[in-house]
């Protein structure tokens, strides 16, 4: 019965556009490797062990997130839905892109629904470094269908039909499942997403590699096209413009809310340099927090004690009332907790 904090072993992917600055986020980069994601917390549907997140430290180290959920479903879930196959219903991971991503869209409802070994992928990504000139790709032109949608892959031009987005640190993009995307080269982002990794690869900036196949069919069975891409929660919200609070010395900033997550930033506020103490209700769910800047500690009413620094994911399980955080500077730059939690059955402000 896990009544404690969790922080699980990290889960390293190499990918082809992948690199090395995620040891500047505590992963452990292989030499020669191009590592692309780092799965901080994870549990898909129907997985095994090397897809499952396993604790690292504390009295539940070695078990398994899915094991402890087994245990006792409400002492990590609470009243939070569990995913497709009663798992953790969030997977959270960071991603390194040194070069672009392919262009790629996630099952509709529709297809998931259609194909058991689909599952919807709703995501979105928090830019956490960005090279200058750094983009994302998020969309279509809103007149393309699906002829001028296979003309654009049969010309090997296909980005003249996407809408670009620049990037810089704190900005978040939405993407709901169905929805053409790519993150461009020169960023480093956290990606709080459904428990899935079904994703259809539409172009791959012609890269022809045998290894790195296309899903047209698929994808063309999912794509929204024209008003379809309309979404609840705006693709990309700026980090200026996110409505936030400040409260104590904590400034909390909405960066999405939808029907799948809710995800907040919680930094120093107007004093950048100021250490905070502050403590965190868990309200029968449960949380994630992702340290994405400065350093400190969170500790449980038992007096658990787990260290945060950059790229350090920490789970707090239902079954936690509360949690004290003691947050300060690192590196001269200030603190700053990214928060993800599913959807609250009881809450009344739900978007989508």
């Amino acid at each position: 019965m896990a009544r404690s904090l969790l922080a699980f072993e990290p889960i390293l992917k190499q990918r082809a556009w992948g690199g090395d600055r995620l040891t500047a986020f505590g992963k452990r980069v292989p030499a020669g490797q191009r590592i692309g994601e780092s799965w901080e917390v994870a549990d898909l549907p129907g997985a095994d062990n090397p897809e499952c997140s396993v604790v690292a430290e504390g009295p539940d180290a070695g078990r398994s997130l899915r094991s402890l959920i087994e245990e006792d479903p409400t002492s990590i879930l609470g009243r939070a839905e569990p995913g497709p196959d009663g798992g953790f219903p969030l997977l959270i991971k960071l991603l390194d892109a040194r070069e672009n991503l392919s262009v790629q869209l996630h099952p509709s409802a529709e297809y998931a629904a259609n194909h058991e070994d689909s599952f919807l992928k709703t995501e979105a990504w928090v830019v956490l470094e960005a090279d200058p000139g750094s983009r994302a790709y998020v969309g279509l032109d809103p007149g393309l269908d699906r002829e001028g949608f296979d003309r654009a892959i049969e010309s090997g031009a296909f980005m003249g039909v996407m809408t670009e987005h620049s990037l810089e640190p704190g900005d978040c993009l939405f993407l709901e499942s169905g929805l053409c995307h790519a993150l461009g080269a020169g960023t480093v982002v956290a990606e709080v997403q459904t428990p899935s990794d079904t994703t259809f690869r539409v172009w791959d900036w012609n890269r022809n590699d045998p290894e790195r196949v296309l899903h047209l069919e698929q994808a063309r069975e999912s794509i929204r096209l024209g008003e379809a891409q309309r979404t609840d929660w705006p693709v990309m919200t700026r980090r200026a413009d996110a409505r936030g609070t400040e409260s104590g010395g904590v400034r909390r900033r909405r960066l999405v809310e939808c029907d799948r997550f809710l995800i907040e930033q919680l930094d120093s506020g107007g004093d950048p340099g100021a250490c905070s103490e502050f403590t965190f209700p868990g309200n029968g769910m449960p949380h994630v927090f992702l340290c994405s800047s400065g350093e400190g500690t969170v500790v449980d009413p038992d007096g658990n004690v787990m260290r945060f620094y950059p790229g350090r994911t920490i789970v707090m399980p239902a079954a936690l009332q509360e949690v004290t955080f003691r947050m300060r500077v690192l590196d001269n730059a200030r603190w700053s907790l990214l928060h993800a939690m599913p959807p609250d059955p009881l809450s009344s402000v739900r978007a989508g």
